[in-house]
């Protein structure tokens, strides 16, 4: 266990958003490769995007972590071993695994590796969390329905690093058990091809009679009020769900968790800077979020059921391409609809902002325009910008 300052742990689906998400403020980072991931559906990792994301990561002294967590069948076992060892050459720092043969060949033959138990395990108690540090294992990953209570006494009484999902989508089962995927669509969620059907809209009744749909998906997890309990608790890493989510998404909500985490390390007293912070959050997905087990029991107001309703956010509105100074023209990649008056705000990697009103905008050509509403095009904005543009900046509605 280790009195270090908490870890932010993100999500990648590519390497693209690896980066954004180390530059946004990430202190590790984890994903999956071509095989063994339970995200089968994300682009993933070849074995050279791996070892390029671990050059990436280790000059900015930040880490990788692999994940190697589906349940393992006969013919996925084929093979692994050799995996392992060319992954480990890339240079990765842990594997995120819940399968005791894998856990024992890693914790074996690659010493200076660490071996984190994936939430696959569904891990609740500390006697589990002592089984497995006895197995070698370095970090423990709980099961999302673990309560604050619980986290503490596991910490207390281990003296084990854990590591806790802090925000993103929830399973609907206990984490790591759920085979209703299985039967629905033949995708088997622990091996990585979860179609998702607890969020599908069923008929209630078999002839289509009631018009009335039933959903049984639950809300997504947001912690962001009770990060100083997690830190006050001695929990080593806050993990962010969501290798499948979008550029904008990662990056809002790693660099939002970053400037909450510094605010309780830098001892600040600013409720309305922390208030900003939960909006920004509350706004960057389209599920309505909940603390779910953390302090209380989960119940019906964690879940959607009939009527639910989802609706997609349009707050990003561009990645940003440059920053020209001399000229004060902003230019960026349109993403969503915005147009002349708009308040906006830019916002870098860095965690700096800037809040403007959009008073003059052009095309590509530098043809003066009022509006931006086509997808992709590029956008070029009059804008007089107090501080250096970084790489991966982005532009949304101010919040």
């Amino acid at each position: 266990m280790t009195n270090k300052k908490i870890e932010l742990l993100a999500p990648a689906g590519d390497l693209e958003r690896l980066k954004i998400n180390l530059l946004y403020g990430a202190d590790a980072v984890y994903f999956g490769g071509k095989k063994y991931s339970l995200r089968a559906n994300a682009s993933n990792f070849g074995l050279e995007e791996i070892k390029e994301a671990c050059d990436f990561a280790h000059k900015l002294g930040k880490k990788v972590f692999l994940t190697l967590n589906i349940v393992f069948h006969n013919e996925d076992i084929e093979g692994v071993e050799e995996y392992i060892k060319q992954v480990v050459e890339c240079g990765i720092d842990a594997f995120i695994i819940s399968d005791p043969f894998i856990i024992n060949h890693i914790v074996t033959n690659y010493p200076n590796v660490e071996a984190h138990l994936s939430t696959q395990n569904s891990t609740t108690n500390k006697d589990t969390v002592l089984f497995f540090k006895e197995q070698g294992v370095k970090r423990v990953v709980l099961a999302r329905e673990v309560s604050l209570n619980e986290m503490k006494e596991i910490i207390d009484e281990t003296q084990t690093d854990i590591e806790v999902f802090i925000h993103g989508a929830m399973c609907t089962f206990y984490s790591g058990r759920c085979c209703l995927s299985n039967y629905v669509t033949n995708r088997d969620s622990n091996r990585g091809g979860c179609a998702q059907i607890c969020r599908f809209a069923y008929n209630l009744e078999e002839d289509d009679s009631n018009d009335t749909k039933f959903t049984m998906a639950t809300k997504d997890l947001n912690l962001s009020r009770h990060i100083k309990d997690l830190i006050d608790i001695g929990v080593t890493s806050l993990k962010v769900e969501g290798r499948m989510r979008s550029l904008y998404y990662t990056a809002t909500v790693i660099g939002t968790y970053r400037k909450i985490i510094d605010y309780y390390y830098e001892n600040r007293e600013d409720k309305e800077y922390l208030e900003e912070q939960y909006r920004i959050l509350d706004r960057v997905a389209n599920r309505e979020t909940s603390s779910h087990y953390l302090l209380k029991k989960a119940d019906h107001t964690d879940q959607y059921y009939t009527g639910r309703q989802e609706l997609s956010n349009q707050d990003f509105l561009g990645l940003i391409k440059g920053y020209d100074k001399d000229k004060k023209i902003l230019t960026l990649t349109e993403r969503n609809y915005f147009k002349l008056g708009d308040i906006v705000e830019l916002f870098t990697p860095s965690g700096r902002t800037y809040a403007f009103t959009i008073d003059k905008m052009y095309n590509e050509n530098m043809e003066e325009i009022d509006t931006a509403r086509h997808p992709e095009e590029i956008i070029n904005i009059l804008v007089d910008i107090p501080f250096e543009v970084e790489e991966y900046s982005m532009m949304r509605i101010k919040v």
